[in-house]
């Protein structure tokens, strides 16, 4: 129950039959006000103005007969009660005052009729045992109060017929709040549920179950949550996915160079080698599977650095064209031994914001593959071109190319184009991963283009360094 009182859907509720309670008080209220100052206030003034044309045709003196049969003709004619009083007694005119007689005007009233002022009444009169609205104009001959014009209509007939429409009016206000309150609890309970569906949704993606989707069912701010909650299951999803698959990618290249290395020592320690140059071919083997063990875990710890934390860069300027020459030395004999044709078109200008180390890795990942997927005989081309704000380093090669289905992949992590994970064919995937890390790291950009057979192109484009390092 304390729970209910929490929800959404009972403070909506809660919400909508108070502005319908305050709506229909507010109502209420404003039918009182309009009935006491317009239809009252009204009144009042048409008796006044009533009485005021009849007082006109008073000519001073005492009042005679022929006015009073006027003013009981237009009586007789008209809704409201007129009539002329001229007795003293009636207009607290006699001294001393009788003290047990209830005159028609109050001593009050006679001094305002005294100053030519009218004199208006409204509520209960017990001269007449009713409730009355009234208007009185005096009849005056120089400064003596001859007589009253008194004009009234009961309204008590009204006041009946309001209480008759109050009563009507509350009951049928109770059938509308009961209609309302049906009406809005339904309302109300369809426009929840979706919401309920989408807690519920959260619950089960929190236990694991991401495959859940929710129904959209309009296109207001409800349906957009539901689109956002089933975007939102579809990434964590895709995520999941994604983490999988890293994992089983990470198992499998590991797995791979350990049961090498397990094989070969294991037949060392079996007495398989039948010779020292044998056994020295398997030592050999085995260290090259160490070596490539500690690669991966060494791409694993760089790749992991760059997710978690930013990756602090040891920045410097470099001479670009200097550092790729440098670089490429460690090539040279790999080179020769293919046969390749490595032409080479850099502009010596170029000076950039980088990280050593990390340079060096970028183009340690971009040289290997070019020359690793180069046939023997085969050309690579690298030109270093300076722009205005940065530089571009172009890497082709004639090797093998990237089919056109895997390109937009390439660079994703454990991505290979040969899906057989040969040991004698590609790496870990990661390479080109880091290296687009490392790049945007760098504020710059890589693109890959390729056609299988006919080479792939490699352009890395950097930011130049500003000129306040130049000067």
């Amino acid at each position: 129950m304390i729970n209910k009182w929490r929800t959404l859907s009972f403070k909506l509720w809660l919400t909508i039959i108070t502005a319908i309670i305050l709506s229909v008080l507010f109502a209420y209220s404003l039918s009182q006000y309009y009935y006491k100052n317009l239809y009252v206030e009204k009144l009042k003034t048409d008796l006044v103005n009533e009485a005021s044309l009849l007082g006109a045709d008073y000519s001073g003196g005492e009042i005679s007969e022929d006015f009073k049969g006027k003013v009981e003709w237009f009586n007789s004619k008209n809704d409201s009660e007129v009539f002329v009083v001229n007795n003293p007694r009636e207009l607290s005119a006699c001294l001393p005052f009788e003290i047990n007689y209830d005159t028609l005007i109050s001593e009050e009233e006679r001094q305002m009729l005294l100053d030519g002022k009218a004199v208006e009444k409204e509520g209960y009169e017990k001269r007449f045992e009713k409730n009355i609205v009234a208007a009185i104009i005096p009849l005056i001959d120089e400064d003596r109060l001859e007589g009253i014009i008194y004009t009234y209509i009961p309204v008590d007939s009204i006041t009946v017929l309001l209480k008759e429409f109050a009563a009507k009016w509350m009951a049928a206000v109770l059938l509308f709040l009961i209609v309302a309150i049906l009406f809005t609890t339904k309302w109300l309970k369809k426009l929840v549920s979706p919401i309920k569906e989408i807690e519920t949704a959260a619950h089960r993606v929190s236990e694991g179950n991401y495959d859940i989707q929710v129904e959209v069912r309009s296109h207001d701010e409800i349906g957009k949550l539901a689109i956002a909650f089933n975007d939102m299951a579809n990434s964590i999803h895709l995520e999941e996915e994604r983490k999988k698959e890293f994992l089983e990618n990470v198992a499998h290249e590991l797995r791979t160079p350990l049961s090498y290395v397990k094989g070969y020592t294991q037949a060392i320690l079996d007495g398989v080698v039948k010779n020292d140059e044998e056994q020295r071919k398997y030592l050999q083997l085995i260290s090259r599977e160490a070596l490539r063990l500690q690669r991966l875990v060494g791409d694993l710890m760089d790749l992991s650095k760059m997710d978690s934390d930013p990756l602090l860069l040891n920045k410097i300027p470099i001479a670009y064209a200097q550092f790729i020459e440098d670089v490429l030395v460690k090539y040279e004999p790999i080179i020769k031994e293919k046969q390749l044709d490595l032409q080479l078109e850099l502009d010596p200008d170029p000076i950039i914001f980088g990280d050593e180390g990390r340079m060096e890795q970028i183009l340690h990942n971009i040289f290997d593959n070019a020359i690793q997927y180069t046939d023997s005989g085969g050309s690579i081309y690298i030109a270093l071109i300076q722009h205005k704000e940065d530089c571009e380093l172009l890497v082709t090669d004639t090797g093998n190319g990237i089919p056109e289905v895997d390109l937009p992949y390439i660079m994703n992590r454990f991505y290979r184009v040969n899906k057989a994970r040969s040991r004698f064919d590609g790496g870990s995937g990661l390479g080109l991963s880091i290296v687009k890390k490392l790049v945007e790291l760098l504020n710059g950009k890589i693109e890959i283009e390729s056609k299988e057979k006919r080479g792939t192109k490699v352009r890395v484009i950097l930011p130049l360094i500003k000129e306040e390092w130049n000067s």
